[in-house]
């Protein structure tokens, strides 16, 4: 059975094109694979620190996020070290960092 999932890499630039309309700075910290690359997401708000979201799917199969740190807002370098440890694990991920001073996900899905 065919998937008809949308590659990774036209769903990011689609959301990335409405972070550009909407004047919102992000910074494409890893390009994994273009077809079927997993997402992380680092929301970062200077003086609050950043909350790191990694794309995962639910018990009925519908996409969102697990909020790791258990969602709370962590220092950067944590963060980041985070990351990094998640690329050299998985060099097909993703990373897409935001910056909003609500943190505030810009990709849709629920989080938990």
């Amino acid at each position: 059975m065919a998937d008809d999932r949308l590659p990774t890499t036209l769903w990011i630039d689609a959301h990335l094109h409405q972070m550009n309309k909407e004047g919102r700075y992000y910074y494409i910290l890893n390009k994994g694979a273009p077809a079927a690359g997993t997402v992380m997401v680092k929301l970062f708000a200077p003086g609050k620190g950043a909350i790191v979201l990694q794309q995962q799917r639910d018990s009925n199969g519908e996409m969102g996020w697990l909020a790791l740190f258990e969602g709370a807002a962590v220092e950067e370098k944590k963060a980041d070290d985070y990351i990094r440890r998640s690329i050299d694990r998985d060099p097909d991920l993703w990373v897409i960092e935001v910056e909003d001073k609500e943190l505030k996900n810009p990709f849709e899905g629920k989080i938990f």
